[in-house]
């Protein structure tokens, strides 16, 4: 099983003696890379809270819809980071790019040698002297737009505006290509089915006419959508034979098949 640092996450607020370079981090562990082009690699992953965007699919349901966490300041959190064995770091969320923090971050665990992932939803580009190893995008597709018939796991009640404000602003082709441009990238896109390949096809073929760096079909991964193995059993074999239909690489959910959907994992 993946090793966690226990984070007492029961207090949210921001404590008045926190130091400024806090963030909120709602796990810390061990585990393996689950998804992409990295998939079986050993890391330490810091999960921040809160995120810009509301997939109604949001398999850190705990970070984005009712984020709980617990402020660390940056060296709290690279002690915590160095009592594990694995040299690469995921940096994920939520949104990590929301936090001004997590630059600092990045920083000074690259300068300790530490391989740096981000996962990232895409609209927010960091500084362009920071050190990402790589950039997992993981651009939201339409279908992941909360509705009354795509309620969040905590029903409709959590939509308020979110609907309408995610749609909004889920996608910035901008800010997309300017992060392949500039770091080593891949695009991760979690499908729900076969509707949602013209969108990917559409955004791709955009982000090339806009990106001085080739896009190959490699650097595009489909995931399938689902937070636990039964789930997964219902969407593992379209999503595959999709990307074997377009071209593109199929990415697994391994931390799922081997945890289902328990936390840290």
């Amino acid at each position: 099983m993946p090793v966690t640092s226990e984070i007492d996450v029961s207090e949210t607020e921001r404590p008045p003696e926190a130091a400024t370079d806090a963030l909120p981090i709602n796990e810390l562990f061990e585990s393996l890379q689950g998804e992409g082009t990295l998939t079986g690699v050993p890391s330490v992953f810091i999960r921040t809270s809160g995120c810009n965007l509301r997939c109604w699919f949001c398999d850190s349901y705990h970070t984005s819809w009712e984020p709980t966490h617990a402020w660390l300041s940056i060296d709290e959190i690279i002690d915590q980071v160095t009592d594990f064995d694995a040299t690469h770091v995921v940096l994920t969320g939520g949104e990590p790019l929301i936090h001004e923090q997590s630059i600092e971050l990045i920083q000074q665990l690259s300068a300790r040698g530490y391989h740096i992932t981000v996962e990232t939803n895409g609209t927010i580009v960091p500084p362009a002297e920071t050190p990402i190893d790589l950039a997992s995008v993981s651009p939201k597709l339409a279908s992941s737009t909360p509705t009354a018939e795509r309620p969040p796991a905590g029903g409709d009640a959590a939509l308020g505006s979110w609907a309408d404000k995610h749609e909004a602003d889920r996608i910035d082709s901008n800010a997309l290509a300017t992060l392949f441009d500039r770091y080593n990238t891949q695009l991760k896109f979690v499908v729900t089915g076969e509707s949602d390949v013209p969108e990917i096809t559409e955004l791709v073929s955009t982000l090339q006419r806009q990106t001085e760096t080739p896009i190959e079909s490699t650097d595009v991964l489909l995931m399938p959508e689902g937070q636990t193995r039964a789930a997964l059993s219902e969407t593992r074999r379209t999503v595959a034979e999709l990307a074997l239909e377009h071209g593109y690489r199929y990415t697994p959910r391994i931390h799922v098949d081997l945890w289902n959907d328990a936390p840290e994992t």
